[in-house]
């Protein structure tokens, strides 16, 4: 097993701990590798599962119960990050709601906020070094403490597969728990996403089994009738589902109970990691899908069409910012200045129908509602001039008469006028030459 460059100079970590196998390797090779005191952090983003068990597990291997911090971030996750990600209409290659993608930097902040607060020399994250955790984590960190010190076990040890982690597991005295029903893949939740990656996945072209799914049933196995909801939101965040008002994790809550019981939202991705290869995920935000296509329906009646270009025109640099790991960068803040500007009047309701697997607008209202039936009527009105909108045609269409009379027979007016040129100067440089006196000879006789 390698050993680090920093060995003895780590005093103090703070792990970002699951409770899982390989956090929990991770924990006693800390110990063993850099001689240091280990401090875990477990957050509760709404990935379904007890935390309290990771407190029990730290406590077996060792781990003071001073040294042990959970936290419940659910509410601040959606309210902070995802539906400020939302307001952007954010999507990723066209598909993916960067799950995953945008809770890495929540992570991240209470990592490097708690390693402040009990004078840690450094964090410490379980992701790969093929993935693009890695990169999110340590750029976050180093944005947050330019000073902090990251230590990544998968790029120094030689645990690369899940035998050599068990065996060191059984050596190290950690217990390994055996779930019922535990799902071979590799898995990531949150309170808007579950992903799924490996196994048969690592074949672009392998269906997934029907039973990999956990938080939405089959489209085709969805209820017959569709269901109607009412989305409200007040400057672009939601804030009710069917008139009931809820808080941030509770109004997501809601919406991924109705969309999984409607099958809506599942995704089979090859995206592109930012480390350079491709990947193949399969992705469940059934809340996601719902809330995405209720957001832009209500922008659509209180948003300028400028404003909603620039924004749709924006997105997939802002998508890219927040896959790449860059939340903390100076420049999606300043993307998020602008996103955020527009949000100011949008607010309403809109009504959706859900059926099996499909998300349908069926209504939208606002008091700061654009659309103006007077000028959008098929029947008679009496506010705009169809006589003026030949004059806007004429204008916006000048370039191409310009255009078309230049290219007619190959050559426009200007092109003949070009033509002239050229020959008046050939006949004015032939004039120049027939006119010019002969050299004089010099006698040199005496």
């Amino acid at each position: 097993m390698k050993k680090s460059d920093t060995k003895g100079k780590i005093k103090k970590v703070v792990l970002a701990y699951s409770g899982g196998l390989d956090t929990s390797v991770i924990l006693k090779w800390l110990g063993d590798t850099y001689g240091c005191e280990v401090i875990t952090f477990t957050a509760d983003i709404g990935q379904g599962e007890e935390v309290e068990p990771a407190r029990q597990k730290a406590l077996k291997l060792g781990i003071k119960a001073e040294n042990i911090f959970i936290q419940d971030l659910r509410e601040e996750f959606i309210k902070d990050f995802v539906f400020p990600m939302f307001r952007a209409n954010t999507i990723y290659e066209g598909e993916y709601l960067l799950g995953t993608s945008i809770a890495r930097p929540l992570i991240t902040k209470h990592l490097v906020e708690i390693a402040k607060k009990v004078g840690a020399d450094a964090i410490a994250h379980g992701a790969t070094g093929k993935g693009n955790d890695q990169v999110r984590f340590e750029l976050g960190a180093y944005a947050l403490n330019p000073d902090i010190k990251v230590i990544a076990p998968w790029r120094e040890w030689d645990l690369n597969s899940r035998e050599k982690l068990l065996k060191y597991a059984e050596n190290a005295g950690i217990p390994i728990e055996k779930k019922k029903n535990k799902s071979p893949y590799s898995m990531d939740a949150n309170l808007l996403h579950i992903s799924y990656e490996g196994q048969i996945l690592e074949d672009p072209n392998a269906e997934p089994e029907e039973s990999m799914w956990r938080w939405s049933v089959s489209p085709l196995d969805a209820p017959d009738k569709a269901e109607s909801v009412v989305i409200g939101f007040e400057n672009g965040d939601g804030v009710s589902v069917n008139s009931k008002r809820l808080s941030p994790a509770a109004f997501w809550t809601r919406l991924n109970e109705l969309g999984g019981k409607h099958g809506i939202g599942r995704l089979d991705l090859v995206e592109n990691r930012y480390v350079g290869m491709k990947s193949r995920g399969c992705y469940e935000t059934p809340g996601g899908a719902i809330y995405l296509k209720a957001h832009r329906a209500i922008e659509s009646i209180t948003l300028d069409r400028e404003e909603a270009h620039l924004k749709d025109s924006i997105m997939p640099r802002y998508a890219e910012l927040i896959y790449n790991g860059y939340w903390f960068s100076p420049e999606r803040q300043a993307l998020q200045a602008l996103i955020d500007k527009t949000q100011e009047r949008v607010s309403g309701e809109v009504r959706l129908k859900l059926y099996k697997g499909n998300v349908m607008v069926v209504g939208r209202v606002s008091q700061n509602s654009l659309f103006n039936a007077a000028y959008s009527t098929f029947e008679e009105d009496s506010v705009y001039d169809q006589k003026d909108a030949a004059g806007f045609i004429k204008l916006n269409a000048l370039r191409f008469i310009i255009a078309g009379k230049a290219k007619v027979s190959g050559k426009g007016k200007g092109g003949a006028k070009a033509q002239g040129m050229a020959t008046q100067n050939k006949a004015d440089s032939a004039k120049i030459v027939q006119t010019k006196p002969a050299k004089s000879v010099k006698n040199t006789k005496k």
